[in-house]
């Protein structure tokens, strides 16, 4: 180490936790955070942050309805002075409050706590979600992360009941720092790796970007089970453990935030369009569900077909009637229904199988702790927290599929194109009743004009349209360059 960077460290430091210490504090975190109320939390919390010298910042999160995550960095001593008044803008977040009402809150959620690898987020942080509440702090009702938090709690105090969810999320590394942005200056992608599930080699671009990713979440408490590249060139998938819905949709949010971290430390882009690419197989997020009952999961039954109870069952039905009315929220960018294509194992037909990877739903093999349904048209750049939100709400609330012994073998498919499917839901009072209405006609509203500025044919191309106007690429000046 160098005179100067001596004195650099000398000067500056700030908190930076080894790999395998950051695993055990996060995993700890989690069990605590399961087992203790907020205010204890808090009290704990603000104890460490008073305590720990070598935190500079703390990291406040939270998500816009269409699903792009928000960072607000707070120093530590102005944070801990005004943890009753945490307020922001929300007329500068799509689809939050207009101009004239444009104040809301931050509350944070103490038990979201995660310690962060420095080498990937920078030294002297700590990360928090937090919700979003309206000036009398009421839970705010376009916040889908406050909305499934107090959805949850009320079914677990009136009904002992617990959803738990894992998100098998893919992606593509391309080559090139903000590759979506630039895509009309560079006529397209370039995939940094021609392999694909058996031909990806060790130390190849893909692998070590994987390696890389797959570190960072483990150090923070994502337990994961396995790390690959998948079936298309350049396209990678690393799954983790099962959770409670609230902070399995936080690990969708920091799973794709570790990821763009990494690749970006690279000289490259990790992108989840749906299909970024035509030719190949798109990118889904697999979403596995369950729900259990004072510790049980009630969708297992050892009797029932393919092992599931009659409520998995009525679950799967509900989901199934209402597939039109919810496939916005499932598929919401234009891009999406490029995915929907048969021709590369596309989840579009409105079904269920243990075996055909074409269902909407399949049945994975299961025993009576990991029974689950598995949605699998639900794509990556899809809001987390409203999907497990509207999951959660169609397949306890909505109304069963009544089978026409007349049309039996007739096989209804999703949208192949974004218009068709805001028209669905547009006109789906069911929609109305599980968001409101004035979620639903913002949510509505902005898929509408991203749709507009795309051409409602897909064709064989992908369009620079879908790509630079797409919810998580675009931003002011490309919004604005039309």
């Amino acid at each position: 180490m160098d005179e100067n960077k001596t004195k650099e460290v000398a000067l500056k430091e700030f908190l930076e936790i080894p790999y395998e210490k950051l695993e055990e504090l996060n995993l700890k975190a989690k069990e605590r955070g399961e087992s203790a109320s907020q205010s204890v939390l808090e009290k704990e919390y603000t104890d460490y942050l008073k305590k720990e010298k070598r935190i500079k910042a703390v990291t406040l999160c939270f998500t816009d309805i269409e699903g792009r995550l928000h960072m607000l960095d707070y120093d530590k001593d102005f944070l801990l002075d005004s943890l009753s008044n945490l307020t922001f803008d929300g007329s500068s977040i799509r689809g939050f409050t207009p101009q004239h009402e444009s104040d809301l809150r931050l509350e944070i959620d103490w038990s979201s706590i995660r310690y962060l690898p420095s080498d990937i987020f920078g030294p002297g942080k700590i990360i928090f979600f937090a919700s979003v509440l309206n000036r009398d702090r009421t839970p705010y009702h376009s916040d889908f992360r406050s909305q499934l938090k107090l959805y949850t709690s009320k079914l677990k105090k009136s009904e002992g009941l617990t959803a738990f969810a894992a998100c098998e999320i893919e992606g593509f590394v391309v080559d090139g720092v903000n590759a979506e942005q630039t895509y009309g200056e560079t006529g397209g992608f370039k995939l940094i790796s021609s392999g694909g599930y058996y031909h990806s080699l060790p130390m190849d671009k893909l692998r070590l970007f994987i390696d890389s990713a797959a570190e960072a979440q483990r150090a923070m408490g994502f337990k994961n089970e396995k790390d690959h590249p998948e079936v298309a060139p350049s396209q990678f998938e690393m799954n983790y453990s099962y959770a409670e819905v609230v902070r399995a949709a936080d690990n969708v949010q920091l799973y794709k935030l570790v990821c763009r971290q990494v690749a970006r430390k690279s000289g490259m882009t990790a992108t989840f369009l749906p299909k970024p690419i035509t030719g190949i197989n798109g990118s889904g997020m697999h979403t596995n569900f369950s729900v259990s009952k004072n510790g049980k999961n009630i969708f297992f039954d050892a009797k029932g077909a393919d092992g599931l109870s009659k409520m998995a069952w009525d679950f799967i039905s509900k989901l199934l009637n209402h597939a039109p009315d919810i496939c916005l929220v499932m598929n919401s960018s234009v891009n999406s229904y490029r995915r929907l294509d048969p021709h590369f194992e596309a989840p579009n037909q409105i079904k269920v199988s243990a075996i055909d990877r074409g269902s909407m739903i399949r049945i994975p093999i299961g025993n009576e702790k990991t029974a689950r349904i598995e949605m699998r048209s639900v794509a990556p750049d899809s809001n987390p927290y409203l999907v497990l939100y509207t999951m959660l709400r169609t397949g306890l609330e909505g109304q069963k599929l009544q089978k026409d012994k007349n049309k039996r073998d007739r096989v209804r498919v999703l949208p192949d194109n974004i218009g068709d499917a805001i028209a669905d839901f547009k006109s789906s009072k069911f929609i109305t009743q599980i968001l409101g209405e004035d979620s639903k006609e913002k949510f509505a509203a902005f898929k509408q004009a991203a749709a507009d500025r795309s051409p409602k044919a897909l064709g064989g191309k992908v369009k620079e349209s879908e790509v630079i106007y797409h919810h998580e690429v675009t931003n002011q000046l490309l919004w604005n360059n039309f």
